[in-house]
């Protein structure tokens, strides 16, 4: 029997990753994608997926609204994807839907669709008393450390090491310890969770640790070109290049 599967979320790289994770499993058929609350609503109801991966923070809707706007009778299996490890996650613990917190592996990935494969789609009510433990008014606590996979290991990576993040169309590269470690997660995804006293994104795809940062000089568009402590060399756009001379004393 083929489960037909929704992606709901708005970050192209956790998308592509549940894409991927998804074309692994002969019983799974991926029917359709959103990367909005409102389309989200509208492909559940016009596909009437059997599983939906749902972003719990998405523009337009979050995943909430959309659970809430949905019928009780004939709701979804749902696994919510999340980047915080805080009230939804222990929530979603207790019940029978699933979540995926981010970066998330494939053997996660296969734990939560066994799961929901077993028990079925959770009541609404269920589903909705979970995503209010973690829905938009939740603040996510700063994170201490991250965990990244390198050639079959897992290494423990403090926020302090991290010297800066980029990333490109598939991975983000996080630079600590003298290496570079990538990840199939969404700077948007890092972001919210690192002390901003400690990090300033510099350009759409570049985050730094100011604590690692060299110096800085304007290039010939009056952009801050800033050498990090191990050589690399980031450019930050004008609006950060504004900011970072109104931190200067």
């Amino acid at each position: 029997m083929t489960t037909r599967v929704l992606i709901c979320e708005d970050e192209p790289l956790a998308r592509e990753t549940l894409r991927d994770f998804i074309a692994a499993w002969p019983g799974l058929a991926l029917v359709g994608e959103a990367s909005d609350g409102a389309q989200a609503l509208k492909l559940i109801r016009a596909l009437q997926p059997d599983l939906v991966f749902m972003d719990i923070q998405m523009p337009e809707l979050t995943g909430l609204d959309v659970v809430r706007a949905l019928p009780a009778d004939g709701l979804p299996a749902i696994v919510f994807t999340t980047a915080y490890d805080q009230h939804a996650v222990t929530a979603f613990e207790l019940h029978a839907a699933d979540y995926l917190l981010k970066p998330f592996s494939q053997e996660r990935f296969d734990r939560a669709v066994q799961r929901v494969l077993d028990d079925g789609a959770a009541p609404q009510a269920v589903v909705a008393q979970a995503l209010e433990a973690g829905g938009r008014g939740a603040t996510p606590a700063p994170m201490q450390r991250i965990l990244v996979r390198d050639r079959g290991q897992i290494f423990p990576i403090a926020v302090p090491e991290i010297e800066y993040l980029k990333s490109d169309t598939k991975y983000t590269a996080i630079a600590a310890r003298g290496q570079l470690f990538y990840v199939r997660l969404a700077l948007a995804d890092i972001e919210p969770q690192l002390p901003p006293e400690r990090f300033l994104r510099v350009h759409r795809n570049a985050i730094v640790n100011l604590d690692h940062v060299q110096a800085m000089k304007p290039d010939d568009q009056s952009q801050l070109e800033i050498l990090m402590r191990d050589g690399s060399t980031l450019l930050a756009n004008r609006d950060a290049s504004r900011r970072l001379r109104d931190m200067a004393i």
